[in-house]
């Protein structure tokens, strides 16, 4: 996730238009919004779950293949030949 303000207000409002300036918060202009616009403090929260979840994604991520290369190993396969498999 590259602009994580942009993403937590998506998260928040799925259907709300609104643009804004240089990813600050205070910028933001609502042009549809259902109900009352998010709060810069459940932003913040919003922007922490996202990028707590994409670090528990890309950790698992890193898991995954450390046990895969680790089952190939022991089924004989040599690193260089691991690591044709990914290219």
């Amino acid at each position: 996730m590259n602009n994580y303000l942009v993403e937590a207000i998506k998260s928040l409002c799925p259907s709300a238009e609104f643009v804004i300036t240089a990813d600050d918060y205070s910028t933001i202009v609502w042009h549809k919004i259902e109900g009352d616009a998010p709060t810069l403090a459940k932003v913040e929260a919003e922007i922490k779950r996202l990028q707590d979840l994409e670090l528990t994604a890309e950790s698992r991520k890193a898991e995954a293949k450390a046990s895969a290369q680790s089952k190939l190993e022991a089924l004989g396969l040599t690193v260089e030949e691991i690591a044709a498999l990914s290219a």
